[in-house]
This record gives structure tokens, sequence and C-alpha cells, in this order.
């Protein structure tokens, strides 16, 4: 029997069909108060089951060992680079699965375990070994015994990782995980499993989130709806509306006691358009009744009359909970030219309402903002440039299905480290913001189809890029990780390190560090794409942060 194994980097996406290419990773750094991850490859020419691992450092209850998974990917994209890693169908690793302490090896295959590390601000600095010992006793083949260890050297640096400046957001939806969970909205099962999912975000360096006041206007055809998922409780009595914040001010507890630090509030009309109102229920004589939604548009007079009796006693609540400053309204999300006027009617209104708080929308043509229509535009990674020139200032990006020429992201078919990658982009652009659409959509398309299995179905129905859709899985108890959550979260470490050596050695210093040996200027859509010049990079960062304690 053969059995190898290989130390490799978070940065290597390890597929069971093909052999195994990546270069070795015996070593590295990592700043205290910081999540390192690895990873250790094994093969074997024949079907062993229950081989036994045993993991031996002085770290050893600060590491978590997961299983990398594998899912089916039908819709890998349609626009292609040369800095993929497939273009074809089939399956993709990415879910992380809770290890026990066996593994199975199945042959002629190559899998991976995911090794975290969760390294305290307090930690000591130092040398520590994380060896890992495959076992396997078969007392009547000794042909078959098994005995091999992999060790892995961590270097902790007397440096403390700063806390993230960056607001991130990744949209989470509560009607996928009412949906797949098949529990009603706020009922206390949703309300437990939201609080584990917040934790999760907030545990990922997701600090920003939307918040259901009504049923988000998001993925929907014209005309059709998504689950019902709003927090405020509404009752109409003649021309006067009541309002119960009762179940959001529990949605505020139960995010700012995960760690959530900031929210934006679900968007005031339609997507693509801001044509049509968004799905609100209300009580009225007793009965409750859709009053708002589809057959209302944008400009009706009641709409004006309903959003003018909510904000004032919604910003009331706000400044009372201490969260001006901490949260942001939306009018709709990704208008376009051809609808700019609706779009600027509807934006007049929302300012006219938020008084002092902060108005955000993804959209990607800059006359938005040239116009005045909107102060913070939130384009796409790949339109940034004209917004960077037109000196928009504090920047945004975001990227979803749509960028997938040369620009970082996060799809199954593309390298880890152009998903990385982003980080460094960000502190290089001075970024504020990042927004991404899918932390959990777990529907089809337009949320045609309500009862999708995540773990089959990774493209939204042949609709996105596998991978855009959503960052975590649904476990049975709560969220499960995935591959390129993991590698996004190392990112914004990355960017955190370079926020921390700016403040040591200044901003050019540090960009000029950050470009040596490149002969070009670092932009979204020119950057190395090679995991190696990544984690050179990032040690690098590490060793200039150490120097200067």
């Amino acid at each position: 029997m053969l059995f190898k194994t290989k130390l490799i980097s978070s940065l290597e996406k390890v597929f069971c069909d093909e052999e195994l290419k990546s270069s070795e990773f015996k070593c590295a750094s990592a700043l205290r108060g910081e999540v390192f991850t690895f990873q250790i490859a094994y093969w074997c020419d024949t079907l062993r089951k229950n081989i036994k691992f045993e993991l031996e450092s002085e770290l050893e209850k600060l590491i978590s060992i997961r299983t990398v998974g594998y899912v089916p990917c039908d819709y890998v994209g349609i626009v292609f680079d040369d800095n993929v890693l497939r273009k074809t169908a089939g399956l993709y690793p990415d879910p992380l699965y809770p290890a026990k302490d066996v593994i199975n090896a199945l042959p002629f295959q190559w899998r991976a375990l995911w090794l975290t590390v969760r390294i305290p601000e307090e930690c000591q600095a130092g040398k520590y070994d994380i060896a890992v010992r495959f076992l396997s006793d078969v007392p009547d083949n000794p042909e078959l015994c098994l005995d091999c260890r992999e060790t892995f050297s961590l270097e902790v640096l007397p440096v403390t990782l700063p806390k993230q400046k960056l607001l991130h957001t990744e949209w989470l939806h509560t009607d996928c995980i009412a949906s797949y969970y098949q529990t009603p909205c706020w009922s206390e099962k949703h309300w437990e499993l939201m609080g584990k999912y917040a934790a999760n975000a907030a545990a990922h360096g997701i600090n920003l989130l939307l918040t259901p006041l009504w049923t988000p206007p998001l993925d929907t055809m014209v005309g059709g709806e998504r689950p019902t998922n709003q927090l405020l409780i509404i009752e109409k009595k003649g021309g006067k509306y009541i309002f119960d914040f009762s179940q959001l001010k529990r949605w505020f507890d139960i995010c700012l006691a995960a760690g959530i630090e900031y929210f934006e509030m679900s968007h005031f009309f339609t997507q693509w358009g801001a044509k049509f109102t968004p799905k609100i229920i209300v009580t009225e004589n007793g009965a409750e009744k859709k009053l708002f939604g589809w057959h209302v548009a944008a400009s009706d007079p009641e709409y004006k009359n309903f959003l003018s009796q909510l904000m004032p006693q919604l910003l009331k609540l706000l400044r009372h909970r201490n969260l001006a400053g901490k949260c942001f309204f939306h009018v709709s999300d990704e208008p376009t030219m051809e609808n700019i006027g609706e779009y600027s009617q509807a934006s007049n209104l929302v300012n006219s309402l938020v008084e002092d708080f902060p108005v955000i929308d993804a959209l990607s043509n800059v006359d938005f903002y040239n116009r005045g229509i909107i102060k913070n535009p939130i384009p796409g990674n790949n339109h940034i440039e004209p917004f960077v020139e037109a000196g928009v200032k504090p920047l945004w990006t975001y990227y979803c299905c749509s960028q997938a020429d040369k620009v970082p992201n996060r799809f199954l078919h593309f390298p880890s480290a152009r998903n990385r990658i982003m980080g460094m982009l960000m502190f290089k652009y001075d970024i504020c913001g990042f927004l991404q659409w899918g932390f959990n959509f777990w529907y089809s398309q337009y949320s045609l189809d309500q009862k999708l299995d995540p773990f089959r179905v990774t493209d939204a129905g042949q609709a996105f890029p596998g991978g855009d859709a959503f960052m975590v899985y649904p476990g049975k108890d709560g969220p499960l990780d995935s591959l390129k959550y993991e590698v996004f979260m190392e990112g914004l470490q990355d960017m955190r390190a370079l926020r921390l050596l700016e403040e040591k050695i200044g901003r050019d210093a540090t960009i000029k560090m950050l470009e040596d040996g490149l002969d070009y200027q670092l932009k979204m859509d020119r950057y190395p794409g090679t995991a190696a010049w990544l984690l050179e990079r990032r040690e690098k960062i590490n060793r200039k942060l150490a120097s200067l304690v």
C-alpha cells in the first residue's frame, strides 16, 4: 500500500480527479489575534477506511481540523480569462466538514484536511510545531499498517493584528434560513439559527448585516415574491400607521451580542430600477394584507405617507440604541442609466427622510455620482476606476456574478489567490466598505425555486457561476464554512496587517513595499496571480512589522 501526504497552503484547491501539483508549504509566520490556515493533502493507491489521525502541538487547544468536501457545479461561467483553474462542470472543493479522528482514503484520489489555528492576542511569541500523525494498524497484514507524520512550523510574531476597519457586508437572507430549516420566520428556532449565523459572520470579518425591516426586494421577478421575513409589525388605522419595533429590537440585540456592529436597512424600492415598492405586510381591520408590493408604483402617494410616518420613529429608535453612524439605508439595488430618472426620484425621497444617515447602493455608472443623485455609490470592482478618478470618498466596492474578467472574485473555478488578493487590492484603493450579495442565497435565480439543496446546486439553478450565491452551507444545527469563505477572511487579515504597517511607516512606504519587484502598479484588473507571490508578500509584511517592535 502506498499512502502519501503533503503540506500545502490554504491557497491550493485539491481536486479529487487530478494529480496534485501544489508546492509544498511547511512553515510560515502569523500575528497575534490572527486566524491561520493550511492543509494536509493525502493520497492512497487503494481504499483504506478509518485511518486515524492525531494532532500533536503546544497549540493543540487552538487548532481545529476539518475535511475539505466536494460539491457539483453545473454552470461554471461564460466569461473566462487566463487565470482560472477549470472551465468545465464537475466536482469542486469547497465545504468544510467537521472532522472526527479518522479519515477514509479513496483509491487514486487526492483529498485534504483543513487546519485552522486561532491565535489569541495574548499568545506567547515563538515557533510552534504542528504535527499530524496518520495511523492504521492491521495486525494480520503488516503491509497495510500505516504510521506517518507531517509537521508544520508556525512562528507567532510579537505583533498583534489590529481591529478590522473595513465595513464588510455579505447579504444574509433570513428567508433562505427559514426555508431550508423548515421553520417559520421569527419562530424561536429561527431566532436561534439567526444568532448562530450572525456569530459565524462576525467571526469571519462580516460586521455589517442586512436588516429586513420588510422582505428585501432582491432577486425576484416582476410580480414574484419571496417568503415574508419582515421584522416590523405594522397596523393601519385610518390614515395612521402604528409600528411595533419589538422584533427589530430583538434583531439588534442578537446581532450585537454575536459581534455585528453595523446594520443596513432593506431597500426602499425594487431592484434594477426602483419602479415599485417592496412587499410590506400591514394589519388593517384585524386582517393582514400586502399593502405594498409589485402592485404599487414607487411614486404612489400612500407609500410616501407610510415612509413619512415610519422614518421619524425608526430614526429615533436607532439613535436611542446608539446606532447613529452605524446604520445605512438603500434606495434600490443596481440601477442602470435606463432607469436613472426613477432612481433619482426615489433617491430624493429617501434622502429627504433619513436625515444624516448615509445612503449606499451598488451601481456601476459614475454619472449617478457626478449628477449628485447618490453620495455613497458602491461600484463593481471592474467599474471602479471612473469612481476613483471622480474622487469618491469614502470609496466602497462590490462584486457578484458579472465580475469574471481579470478582477478578483470567489467563483469555484477561480484559484484561491484570486479570492484572497482582494484584501491587498482594497488596501491599495483605500476601500472603506465591501459588499457582496450572497452570504446564503440558497434559492434559484429570481427566487423561483425555494427548495434547492445547496450541497447539490451551487449555481442558483444554472444561473450564476458556482460560488457566487453563497459563502456558507446549511449544517444540521447552523452554518458550515467554505474554503472560499476562509480564504476571503485571510484576505481581510492581509488588509489589517497592511493597515498596521501603514500606521508605522506611512502609506506611501507601505504601498511601495507591497508593489516591490513589480513592473506595474497594483490594480483591480492587474495583479500577480500566483499563490507564491501572495504568500511571500504577506510574509514580508509580517517580518517588517516584527522588526518595528
